[in-house]
C-alpha cells in the first residue's frame, strides 16, 4: 500500500511532525478490532523504517514499511498482511492514514 500526502512545511518540520506523531500514525494501520502490541522505528536520512505488530484475538500480523519525507510530500509505503486486509479493507486503512497525516500538517 502506498499513501502520498503533499505538505507545505520544510522537510525538517515535516520529519519532526512525523517523528512526534509516529505512534498515532502507525496506530492508524490497525483500526477496529486490531490492537498494536509492538512498534519500532528507525530513521535513515529522511526515511523512517518501521515495523508494527498487531493482534486480533489469537491472530497476529506484522506491517513493515517506510515513511519518506521529501521537500513536498510524505510518502508512506507499507506491506499489509493478508490477514489484516481481510478484516479491514485497504481503502479504509489508507483513508485513516491520509487523515492522520493531513492532521499532522495543519
Amino acid at each position: 500500500m502506498r499513501v502520498t500526502v503533499s505538505h507545505n512545511k520544510t522537510r525538517q518540520e515535516a520529519m519532526k511532525a512525523v517523528d512526534d506523531a509516529t505512534a498515532d500514525l502507525l496506530r492508524a494501520l490497525a483500526t477496529g478490532p486490531v490492537q498494536i502490541v509492538d512498534q519500532k522505528k528507525n530513521w535513515q536520512g529522511n526515511v523512517m523504517h518501521f515495523t508494527v505488530k498487531g493482534r486480533m484475538a489469537v491472530f497476529s500480523a506484522t506491517v513493515v514499511g517506510t515513511i519518506e519525507v521529501t521537500d513536498k510530500e510524505i510518502i508512506i509505503e507499507a506491506d499489509l498482511p493478508a490477514l489484516l486486509t481481510k478484516v479491514l479493507p485497504e481503502e479504509k486503512i489508507r483513508a485513516g492514514i491520509e487523515t492522520k497525516v493531513k492532521g499532522l500538517l495543519t
